[in-house]
């Protein structure tokens, strides 16, 4: 006797979607499929056929008590892989997630829309933009939530005043900052909440806007937490993003007993900025994420310790008729 199967299918993208499936499964879906650009260690006849295990609590839990913990993977589109955004999802949910488009391309995923007359969403552009905000000007919509707050853009190298803004918090560390009367472009390399100054740099690759170390607040880890490696070794080498679509980073991990991680990147990255989240895959499995709370020195800041440092010891020889002290 086949047993029957009731698939909710979550038409539009977001975590949401994915989340969903602890709150379908008690209302008696059976599993959720979404259009998300992923995949799973699970094949769609594994997710009806698995029973539910419920996931033990803890920062370390009994690693014994979990078995056959469902993995994240990467699409099979490499370019419209969206695990970035499901890094969050919590085991219980991924396995009762179907991802149809995972082992598909974009180009495949047009061809079947086409063969069946979906012309409506053939017609759609691409949304590359925060998808609830739509074509409004980001500044404007932030505005009609927050209160303005005026500060001051300041020159990270010489501390001048080079204009004013509505708020620094309108800002995100990289982007650049449209100062009015200035015909170079300026990037936002810092931020002071308490004071209200945005502070810029005079050149995108300035050294100002790369670092290579940053601290994340507790780790999500999807299917084992912390990983087996990292736990023994207290390290850990992986890949990390914190943006959709940006390369992959080679960084080394460092565990905190809290939960937390340090990563370290191999090389200084451009534009890391607290409130972002930090993603983390070992080969194509997506091993979680955790939510960035500081960050390390910038090269800038470096290369000026190192001139001071420098100039400190040279000071005593350049200074004619002093020699060391006694």
């Amino acid at each position: 006797m086949q047993v029957a199967r009731h698939v909710v299918c979550a038409v539009s993208g977001g975590v949401d979607s994915a989340v969903a499936a602890l709150l379908l499964r008690r209302r008696g879906a059976d599993a959720v499929a979404t259009g998300h650009y992923a995949r799973t260690s699970l094949e769609d006849e594994e997710v009806f056929q698995q029973k539910h295990i419920k996931r033990p609590e803890g920062l370390f839990r009994n690693r014994f008590e979990v078995r056959n913990a469902v993995k994240l993977l990467q699409a099979a589109d490499n370019f419209k892989d969206q695990t970035f955004f499901l890094s969050q999802v919590p085991q219980e949910a991924l396995r009762r997630t179907l991802f149809p488009l995972g082992e598909l391309t974009k180009d495949f995923v047009k061809k079947i829309a086409a063969e069946n007359r979906l012309h409506h969403v053939l017609q759609k552009k691409e949304s590359m933009g925060i998808c609830f905000i739509g074509k409004r000007n980001f500044e404007n919509f932030i505005l009609e939530y927050l209160q303005p707050r005026p500060g001051r853009f300041i020159s990270i190298e010489d501390n001048k005043v080079l204009g004013t803004h509505k708020g620094w918090f309108l800002y995100t560390l990289g982007q650049r900052a449209n100062i009015g009367g200035l015909r170079e472009p300026w990037y936002v390399v810092d931020k002071d909440g308490a004071k209200g100054d945005v502070l810029v740099a005079p050149r995108t690759d300035h050294p100002a806007l790369y670092r290579d170390l940053l601290r994340t607040g507790r780790v999500h880890w999807i299917a084992e937490e912390p990983p087996a490696a990292l736990v023994r070794d207290k390290m850990m080498e992986c890949h990390f993003r914190f943006r959709h679509q940006m390369a992959l980073v080679p960084c080394v991990l460092t565990l905190n007993q809290d939960g937390t991680v340090w990563v370290t990147a191999v090389k200084a990255v451009r534009a890391l900025a607290p409130g972002q989240f930090a993603v983390f895959y070992k080969g194509d499995e997506c091993l979680g994420s955790g939510k960035i709370l500081r960050l390390g020195p910038s090269a800038y800041t470096l290369q000026k310790g190192q001139r001071t440092s420098s100039v400190a010891k040279e000071g005593p020889s350049d200074s004619p008729g002093l020699g060391p002290a006694p």
